[in-house]
C-alpha cells in the first residue's frame, strides 16, 4: 500500500497551541482508499476515527493542517515529552 498523498493535522484542545498541541493525526490516500491514523504515546501510528469525527462535528478541539516537516518536528517533541513521562 504505497501512499499517494498524506495530510497531517496538529490536534489542539483548550489550553493547547500549534507549538504545543495535544496530538497528531494523519490521513493517507492510497489506491485502496483512505486511512486515518493518530500518533500514540508509544510513537506508533494506529487507525483512528478522530479526523472523520471532526468532519461530522462530533469532536471538540481543533485540527490544523500542517506540513510533513512540521509533523516530523512534532514527533520529535512528543518523543522527548512522552519518553520523559515513561522513564
Amino acid at each position: 500500500m504505497k501512499p499517494e498523498k498524506t495530510i497531517y493535522y496538529a490536534i489542539t484542545g483548550v489550553g493547547d497551541s500549534l507549538t504545543e498541541p495535544a496530538g497528531l493525526a494523519r490521513r493517507t490516500f492510497t489506491e485502496e482508499g483512505r486511512l486515518d491514523e493518530a500518533l500514540r504515546k508509544n510513537l506508533t501510528w494506529e487507525r483512528d476515527t478522530a479526523i472523520i469525527e471532526w468532519e461530522y462535528g462530533n469532536l471538540v478541539g481543533e485540527r490544523t493542517e500542517i506540513s510533513e516537516a512540521e509533523a516530523q518536528e512534532l514527533i520529535e517533541r512528543f518523543r522527548e515529552k512522552w519518553g520523559a513521562q515513561q522513564g
